[in-house]
């Protein structure tokens, strides 16, 4: 197994702790490489090509050069980059997921969702690959 993983993260330092907490426990990591923008699900779902490449690029070196076997894409509760409401958040989730996916990279991604207690809710996890 990979001693890491990759998370395409919101910015807030709220979500930064338990997602990677989560993900070192849940997935069997020893390093978190966090990839942050605000309201990132947002960003990847509505393609926004010059912060696309961005990610990309920090993907590939996660993934090429560090070993990431895994790639979480995380929305929050209370996000300001991506102000809308949970159900919207999880569609976005799920279409960045289906951007990153066509990337091509031979990893496991997955999506999750922090809510208002700060927390990873696991029932909202979807997988792609």
């Amino acid at each position: 197994m990979s001693k890491f993983a990759t998370a395409i993260n919101c910015m807030d330092g709220r979500v930064q702790i338990p997602v990677i907490e989560h993900i070192k426990n849940n997935y069997g990591v020893v390093y978190v490489d966090m990839i942050t923008a605000p309201g990132v699900n947002k960003l990847l779902a509505e393609c926004e090509h010059i912060a696309i490449e961005a990610i990309k690029k920090c993907v590939e070196i996660s993934v090429n050069v560090h070993g990431s076997k895994l790639i979480a894409i995380v929305g929050h509760y209370g996000c300001a980059g991506n102000p809308t409401d949970k159900e919207t958040q999880l569609k976005h989730i799920l279409a960045a997921i289906k951007v990153v996916g066509s990337w091509g990279f031979n990893v496991k991604i997955i999506g999750l969702w922090v809510n208002e207690n700060w927390r990873v809710c696991e029932e909202f996890l979807f997988i792609h690959g």
